[in-house]
């Protein structure tokens, strides 16, 4: 007796999959294989701009990139925990290291820009080694990791230069992967080449140790030389110091993977707006020409007639005069970018009319905010000389300035001749200001002129200096008398709590070390301050 007939192919709808296991209703597979068998979900497929920006693959590291991005984590753990001064220097150059070997070892050549922004972030980390002032150094940091990010990525467009800044982050990771992976697959030389290098290494250093405290036992001004040189570890340290070997570790992989495999942020296109009409274009950016021309040219006419009349017809004096317009004048030379930045986005370009039309109004424009830039600092100029200089002031003047650059910056590249350097030239602008900025010590010079404005004048708000970093030590000594020992007493204090090492003492910090051993403050309770009419908390430097 005949079997019955078993149906086959897409008849057989309800006959078990591939091992037995049905499928779950509504899964197909690709042609040709059984449609019932059950398959994992695919990952979702890669976003335009990812594809469009991917790296090429990273070739894995020799030895020498690995060793030294472990020698800038090495440096990391040693000189860090005790504040920040030229070990931050030192550790920058051990990250630059490794991400140049990379670089060499790619093909990958030093172009002008690419030394430019090298250059410039160098500068922001040598910012706490020159200067004591906290919030300048912050901000020095955070703009010496975004250059070095940029440097490491490079960049044209505006695309590629502000996503450059940030793209150092996305490193951080797969640096790690990429390392451990060269290191697992033993691409580094041999054996026999590598431990003769580690045996004379740890030789040389148990002979150091050995002589070195000979030597420190025979001689105690050798013995202090070697204890400052040498940073100071502590058992109950240990796991602060491991993190901050992993961090720096870490940051020098990323480097050194960003220099190997940078993501092409330059391909991304950032179609330009929809172009507008003359008329619905025009007509805006001509309103805008004439308001500034209007300000502009009562600014002349009240230069012509000088500011003492001006004063004499309102009653205002100088100060009031300046504090009056300076913050609307930088509010407004900052909208008037974005402005621009919008107007060239959906600026008429069809024809050579519409282009010269184009650089006539934003030129225009950008030549009336320069005056009104001017007219701002001239503004501040006053406020100085009635009020004397502070931190914001200082601040807020070099910002005005930067804005008056950029400005330029844009008219010449940007307007004029529109030119592929304008993003780069805008960006490295703002670091070398913040380098500048920093390097200048805008709290020493604060303090002189103070001093200097004392000098002429009598007039000093001492509550404000006493509240400088030990960058103002230089100028604040020169004060007679009480007004010195009132002025230094906090920082004298503050120096004396905090004893920290040369590598994370700044020259600042030094100098005014030296200069307060040779004329001691006399910390008197507030004696001094009330004899100079300080009353305000006479006591916040302590004992």
């Amino acid at each position: 007796m005949s079997s019955p007939s078993v149906p086959s192919g897409p008849s057989s709808a309800g006959s078990a999959g591939a091992g037995g296991v049905k499928a779950p209703a509504g899964v197909a597979g690709p042609a040709g294989a059984n449609p019932y068998q059950w398959r994992p979900p695919q990952p979702p497929p890669e976003a335009a701009w990812s594809k469009l920006t991917r790296a090429r693959p990273a070739e894995e590291p020799r030895l020498r990139v690995v060793a030294a991005a472990a020698g800038a984590g090495l440096l990391s753990a040693a000189l860090y925990g005790d504040g920040v001064g030229v070990n931050l220097l030192l550790c920058a150059l051990g990250a630059a290291t490794a991400a140049a070997l990379v670089a060499m070892a790619t093909g990958r050549r030093a172009r002008p820009w690419t030394l430019a922004f090298a250059a410039s972030a160098l500068a922001l980390t040598a910012v706490p080694a020159v200067s004591d002032g906290g919030w300048e150094t912050a901000l020095a940091l955070i703009a010496s990791v975004a250059v070095a990010s940029l440097t490491l990525h490079g960049g044209r467009r505006w695309a590629g230069v502000l996503l450059g800044t940030v793209g150092l982050w996305a490193h951080l990771v797969p640096g790690a992967a990429w390392a451990v992976r060269a290191l697992r697959s033993q691409h580094f030389p041999a054996r026999g080449k590598v431990v003769p290098v580690a045996k004379a290494v740890g030789l040389a250093a148990v002979l150091l140790i050995l002589f070195g405290s000979l030597f420190a036992g025979a001689d105690s001004t050798v013995a202090d030389l070697l204890e400052s040189l040498i940073p100071s570890m502590d058992l109950g340290d240990f796991p602060v110091r491991v993190v901050y070997f992993v961090v720096g570790t870490g940051l020098a992989l990323a480097a050194a993977h960003t220099a190997a495999a940078p993501r092409r942020w330059d391909r991304l296109e950032v179609p330009a707006g929809r172009e507008r009409g003359r008329l619905e274009w025009a007509i805006p950016l001509v309103a805008m020409n004439l308001l500034f021309g209007g300000f502009v040219l009562v600014q002349l006419v009240v230069l012509i007639g000088g500011y003492g009349a001006i004063m004499r017809r309102t009653g205002m004096t100088p100060a009031e005069y300046a504090r009056q317009g300076f913050w609307q004048l930088l509010w407004v030379a900052v909208l008037t970018l974005v402005v621009v930045a919008f107007a060239k986005f959906w600026a008429p370009r069809s024809n050579d009319g519409d282009r010269r039309l184009v650089k006539i109004m934003l030129g225009l424009l950008c030549v009336l905010t320069l005056v009104v830039v001017a007219t701002a600092l001239v503004r501040m100029s006053l406020y100085l000389d009635a009020f004397g200089l502070s931190q914001q002031r200082l601040a807020v003047a070099a910002m005005e300035i930067w804005l008056g650059v950029v400005f330029l910056l844009v008219l010449a590249g940007g307007v004029l001749a529109a030119r592929s350097w304008l993003p780069r030239a805008v960006v490295l602008s703002g670091a070398l200001a913040l380098a500048v900025f920093g390097l200048i010590r805008p709290d020493a010079m604060v303090a002189e002129q103070n001093v200097a404005r004392f000098e002429q004048s009598h007039t000093l708000d001492i509550g404000y200096l006493r509240g400088l970093s030990a960058d103002a030590v230089p100028a604040l000594d020169r004060l007679p008398g009480d007004y010195r020992t009132c002025s230094l007493q906090l920082i004298a204090a503050s120096l004396a709590d905090q004893q920290s090492p040369w590598y994370a003492t700044s020259f600042a910090e030094s100098r005014a070390r030296q200069i307060l051993h040779d004329r001691p403050v006399a910390q008197d309770r507030g004696a001094a301050c009330l004899r100079v009419g300080y009353r305000e908390d006479p006591y916040r430097y302590g004992d």
